[in-house]
């Protein structure tokens, strides 16, 4: 009986209950960020970026291309690379940090494609009047925009067009559970260990490489 409660109740959680599980293990004892556990928290985000349909493909594929990237170079030693930064500093030992194809480029990418749904979810919560594109943009204007190029944000503007209806989107991420406070939990717990990327890569100056 127990264990027909707990796999209910998982299912009447709302999209975002897998990531908040999760990021209750993404530091260890001593405060470091593990690789593994944060990979998985972005991981459970793509399901919600899923519920975007078309306008979110770009996103879904850069960020699952980059936790792709990060997982295979922590798989290939996980002792070595157990904690995120380590894949950094391996790279900036032997100058390859800056290579379009490196660790720390796609743990940048991925910070920042993070901080973008961030802004996203909250503008969704603090801003109930504004339609879905308006959300959207806002969110890509404070964010990625000023690292991307022409092309890159051309295609965003494009994309936009294509976004869901703000209330069916809320209905489908709603399951059974509070999706305005599994939102806001998310937001509020997540942010500083993107906050805490950008300051490791900005101490190497690695925070400020923009897209072609």
């Amino acid at each position: 009986m127990a264990m027909f409660m707990c796999s209910k109740e998982k299912m009447e959680g709302t999209v975002f209950a897998p990531a908040l599980e999760g990021i209750k293990h993404v530091k260890s004892e001593q405060g470091e960020i593990l690789s593994q556990p944060f990979l998985d928290v972005c991981k459970h985000i793509l399901p919600v970026i899923d519920k975007f349909g078309a306008a979110m493909a770009l996103v879904k594929s850069d960020i699952g291309g980059n936790i792709s990237r990060l997982e295979a170079k922590y798989s290939s030693n996980p002792a070595k690379f157990n904690c995120l930064y380590s894949l950094v500093q391996v790279e900036v030992e032997t100058k390859t940090a800056k290579a379009s194809s490196s660790c720390t480029n796609g743990l940048l990418w991925l910070t920042r494609a993070m901080d973008f749904l961030v802004a996203l979810f909250r503008n969704l919560i603090e801003h109930p009047d504004w339609a879905m594109a308006q959300a959207c943009t806002d969110s890509y204007n404070k964010t990625l925009k000023k690292w991307h190029g022409w092309l890159a944000s051309s295609s965003f503007t494009v994309a936009m067009k294509l976004a869901p209806d703000r209330k069916k989107f809320m209905d489908v991420i709603q399951g059974g559970g509070d999706v305005n406070a599994d939102i806001e939990k998310f937001c509020t717990t997540f942010s500083p260990y993107l906050e805490e990327n950008h300051k490791f890569l900005a101490r190497f100056g690695l925070d400020d490489m923009k897209a072609s």
